[in-house]
């Protein structure tokens, strides 16, 4: 045919290998071809249990990625190959995404939800990032805020939130950056200066700072009430706990980690350590003043009126989340449709592109679930778990945090806080451990997949969902600068929690 007369079999296996998975890096993708092709007779060979700790390993390594291949490929070829292995089934999968359903909807809806609402918060953020100049304070406030917000609404929620104004602001300094130059004055550090190279460096570095803080933040409050985290609601539940109960219970590790967290912004801001210290430059302040002043004077009638609505639909927001009075993604579903309703959007495909940056993610979590199944179908964490039951009982409540830290690190910890307190409530309830020791590893369980699990996207649904959100790239936020970024959080937080079990 035609179509194929100016091709050879060379030519075709080298325009095929070019565009499998796309821009990675070529050892990456040679990587991924050679396990999946090796990986049935290693199965043969190894066996299941040490085949599924290597899927865990590759997975892993395509989270590391990201940057470069979103893992959703990557990351769904490996899930193909573990359900064709037989190291899990899709009625588990199927399972684990049930299990997640309210967790999926929240990022369908509540994500695109938020979209509507970004030109309130870049009004009220820029006014914020303009008037305060301290980056020790605007650090501060950031990652308060995202803990408050965290412990009474959804970390995820609060994430988006952050990824919206920052990604906005980005957007609006990388439009001038693009296509002109700025004049400044003689006080300003030169004239007709291009904002590129070192400026838009710091930019970023300035943007990762903020959002790092304010990710760890949702950690830092997530852990300390019943609905911060999904896992938190599941343990309440098992423990007959209700809202005051859980947080005081909670307390005497939460609140020292707390203020360890806020102890080591400070610390971290001041010496600049660890990608952290960096400032908003004088040229990129003069873009972001002047963009948020023109965008002041040419506000119409109908923008004040946009604006008043998303206000009201904020106060709604966290009404609806700290009542509870359903699940957050029909709260978020109820407000997609009152601000459209209300602002005039009703043109589908101005609708659609709300759901642009929530969907690849959902897509990529269930992709993840795959993992997670195989993990509880191969039992790969059993022997972990035995192991710390059959320690002495004075030791269990920091071998559990350690042990529930490490495993939500390079796992999921809604799906190892499941596995620990049923295992922990059937001891039990065959009369192993006493009440009291029960809440005790409660507690340790809670907290151990809450606070070490900020090591890795992985352990954070939404540390993940920075990971692979559009902002990421643009600010060059890869996987492990995140986990550099975040050491200092991981070793204060899992050393303090680990003092107060």
């Amino acid at each position: 045919m035609p179509l194929f007369n100016n091709l050879d079999g060379d030519t075709v296996l080298k325009v095929a290998f070019n565009e499998f998975l796309g821009n990675s890096p070529k050892w990456f993708k040679m990587t991924i071809l050679g396990f999946l092709v090796a990986c049935y007779p290693l199965n043969l060979v190894l066996g299941p249990t040490i085949m599924g700790w290597a899927f865990i390993a590759m997975f892993i390594m395509t989270l590391a990625l990201a940057l470069k291949c979103y893992p959703l490929q990557s990351g769904g070829l490996l899930a193909l190959a573990i359900l064709a292995l037989g190291l899990t089934t899709p009625e588990t999968v199927w399972h684990e995404i049930n299990q997640n359903l309210g967790v999926i909807m929240l990022l369908v809806f509540m994500v695109s939800f938020i979209y509507f609402m970004q030109p309130l918060l870049i009004f009220l953020f820029g006014k914020i990032l303009m008037k305060v100049r301290n980056k020790v304070v605007l650090s501060l406030m950031f990652s308060v805020a995202a803990a408050v917000l965290s412990a009474f609404l959804d970390a995820l929620t609060v994430m988006a939130v952050l990824i919206t104004v920052f990604g906005a602001l980005y957007g609006v300094y990388e439009k001038v950056h693009s296509t002109m130059n700025i004049d400044y004055d003689d006080n300003d550090i030169k004239d007709r200066q291009q904002l590129g190279g070192d400026t838009l460096a710091e930019f970023r570095s300035f943007i990762r700072s903020l959002i790092m803080h304010g990710a760890v933040g949702t950690a830092l409050g997530g852990v300390c009430t019943q609905v911060g985290e999904p896992q938190n609601l599941l343990i309440s539940e098992k423990m007959g706990w209700d809202f005051v109960t859980f947080a005081s219970q909670m307390a005497h590790v939460t609140v020292p980690v707390f203020f360890a967290g806020l102890a080591t912004l400070i610390v971290l801001e001041l010496t600049g350590k660890f990608g952290f210290g960096a400032k908003l430059d004088d040229g990129v302040r003069a873009i972001l003043e002047n963009y948020l002043k023109e965008q002041d004077e040419k506000r119409t009638a109908k923008d004040n009126y946009s604006l008043v609505v998303q206000g009201i639909c904020g106060i709604l927001l966290i009404v609806g989340l700290y009542l509870h009075f359903m699940e957050v993604g029909l709260v978020g579903l109820s407000l997609l449709v009152v601000i459209t309703a209300l602002t005039g959007v009703t043109e589908e495909h101005r609708i659609g592109h709300a759901f642009e940056e929530s969907l690849p993610f959902v897509s990529l979590l269930c992709i993840f679930f795959v993992v997670v199944g195989m993990i509880h179908d191969l039992h790969l964490f059993t022997p972990v778990i035995e192991q710390v039951l059959a320690m002495d009982l004075n030791l269990q409540p920091q071998a559990f945090f350690l042990a529930n830290g490490v495993l939500s690190a390079i796992s999921d910890n809604v799906f190892v806080a499941t596995v620990y307190i049923n295992e922990v409530q059937l001891a039990f309830e065959q009369g192993r451990i006493s009440r009291e020791h029960f809440e005790t590893l409660a507690v340790a369980i809670n907290t151990g997949t809450n606070l070490p699990s900020v090591a890795t996207p992985n352990g954070q649904a939404a540390f993940l969902f920075l990971l692979t959100s559009a902002l990421a790239p643009a600010i060059k936020l890869g996987y492990m600068r995140m986990v550099w970024m975040a050491l200092p959080y991981t070793i204060v937080l899992t050393i303090v929690g680990f003092i107060f079990q």
